[in-house]
């Protein structure tokens, strides 16, 4: 995540949220959550929005170091596994959670049962919550489109980025976006250059794409086995990039670095800033041309 003064932000699996100096690499811990941090949204102020897996939806406010629970319900159920978040001019906040059957370190099950239980919700102002849509395939990346009249929603196990309509006369309905991606997309994020990044965790894995058409039973009963004995992500870097049209513009593929399972990208300035959460390093990338 890119902040306002021109560091980059991350969250680390143990709850801590480090801004760090993409010249010189200097590290400062923003806050600990003592929690599982996942996806972040900064505002022009300073405010970070946090999706912590254990906790819900945070919020931390320009200088402090403790953040505050906005979410950690929904529909009198506790919240877990909220991955990304976004937030509208009008200070509704937009959040998805990836599944509702399985934890972040039963990810490839949720993945396995492919039955579509994760969720678009929003916390209006007011401090409602409600659930847009329930039904997405591991529901993961979020932005916001460029005039705030749709959500873009990256479905994991789904290879598609759906959309989730906020004004107009498709208000409250869905569409598909982007379909039939060549890998499946994690976090999302829109880029210094006005383009739609999206992180491709691994390519598609035929072993995967064969189970999602078996009868449900043997997914549910193939999802509850050792997640050793599934199959894995392809261990490469892969992110893509789209104008809001949905057309293809950049391609970053590489097989070859000691780096993969690419899980978010942010683009500033020609560069592009890798998280994973397979490593313990950021990854760096220069656009050719930038």
């Amino acid at each position: 995540m890119s902040l306002p003064d021109g560091r980059i932000a991350t969250g680390l699996a143990d709850g801590r949220l480090l801004s760090i100096d993409p010249v010189d690499g200097d590290q400062l811990v923003l806050a600990d959550t003592a929690g599982r941090l996942l996806g972040l949204e900064a505002r022009a102020d300073g405010t970070v929005y946090i999706c912590d897996h254990d906790r819900g939806v945070l919020r931390l406010d320009p200088g402090q170091a403790r953040a505050t629970v906005l979410v950690d319900t929904v529909d009198g159920r506790p919240l877990r596994f909220a991955s990304n978040v976004v937030v509208a001019t009008d200070g509704t906040v937009y959040f998805t959670s990836s599944s509702q059957n399985f934890t972040i370190d039963r990810w490839r099950s949720d993945l396995i049962e492919h039955v579509g239980t994760g969720r678009l919700i929003a916390l209006t102002p007011d401090g409602a919550v409600q659930v847009l849509r329930d039904d997405l395939q591991f529901a993961n990346g979020l932005v916001l489109g460029p005039d705030e009249d749709c959500l873009l929603v990256a479905e994991t196990g789904g290879s598609r980025i759906s959309r989730y309509w906020l004004r107009g006369e498709s208000a409250g309905t869905s569409d598909v976006f982007i379909d039939g991606l060549g890998g499946y997309p994690d976090n999302m994020s829109v880029g210094s250059d006005g383009l739609l990044w999206v992180a491709l965790a691994s390519p598609r894995n035929s072993i995967l794409e064969g189970i999602f058409k078996l009868p449900t039973r043997a997914r549910k009963v193939l999802a509850r086995a050792p997640q050793s004995v599934g199959p894995a992500p392809e261990e490469i870097v892969w992110v893509q990039a789209f104008d809001f049209d949905g057309r293809l513009v950049h391609d970053v593929r590489d097989d070859d670095l000691d780096y993969g399972f690419v899980t978010s990208v942010v683009e500033r300035d020609g560069v592009l800033y890798l998280g994973t959460l397979t490593g313990n390093a950021l990854g760096v990338l220069e656009l050719d041309g930038a």
